[in-house]
């Protein structure tokens, strides 16, 4: 059984939670506060943390610097604040994912789900030539396979050969003309929509929230490209 710890000073909050995760089969650990929180690292084995940012006596960013120099185990904030600035915050502390609140509770399990998997499979991955990696997504140019979090991406050969032809330029932009012309191998001719409904359903089968992916990126007006994570 994995255990989840949950930090947060609000207990309606904790009580939700703890309910999700045990439906999920995890172990619930609480906590109120940031010192409670870095007491339950030390005395547990941990495989996920959910943390609150606005918390007295210790705020979650503290406590995730204090974390970080222990222990690598995923850890999630959670915040009410929804401004990019503050995310990025999070994310330079050394948080792995950022929820806003209010947030949907099977979102935030598929979040958790996703680090867990990432925490446990990961570690062991054997990197090769043949490999791209970002974040939790692993492509083999040779086996033809996408993994996600460890697990396999049904892709077709299509939607392999648009994520094959995003990986391999990781972080470039690239118009729906050039991703056409790459994958279908033959001049584009009002393609835009063929390549968009193709990426739609990509998005659907490695994206979290395909409203808001982290992996597959739109520039509007440009096009689209993969971001590196």
């Amino acid at each position: 059984m994995y255990n989840v710890l949950i930090c947060d000073d609000d207990i309606a909050i904790l009580d939700s939670i703890e309910i999700y995760l045990k439906l999920e089969g995890y172990n619930a650990i609480r906590a109120e506060n940031g010192i409670q929180a870095i007491k339950a690292a030390a005395e547990n084995e941990l495989h996920c943390i959910i943390l609150d940012i606005m918390m007295p006596q210790m705020d979650g960013l503290t406590a995730t610097l204090k974390l970080r120099e222990q222990r690598n185990v995923p850890i999630i904030l959670l915040s009410a604040k929804s401004e990019d600035t503050d995310k990025i915050a999070g994310l330079s502390f050394g948080a792995d994912d950022y929820v806003t609140k209010p947030f949907n509770p099977l979102e935030l399990m598929a979040r958790v789900k996703s680090q867990i998997r990432r925490y446990t499979s990961l570690g062991s991955l054997t990197v090769n030539d043949n490999q791209i990696i970002t974040g939790g997504m692993v492509l083999d140019t040779q086996a033809k396979t996408v993994t996600l979090d460890g697990e396999d991406i049904k892709l077709t050969a299509t939607e392999y050969g648009i994520v094959e032809y995003l990986m391999k330029n990781m972080g470039m932009v690239l118009s729906t003309q050039q991703i056409y012309e790459a994958v279908w191998n033959e001049p584009s001719y009002a393609t835009e929509k063929t390549v968009t409904v193709h990426i739609r359903r990509i998005r659907e089968k490695i994206e979290i929230n395909p409203k808001e992916p982290k992996y597959i990126k739109v520039v509007w007006g440009i096009g689209y490209k993969m971001e590196k994570n």
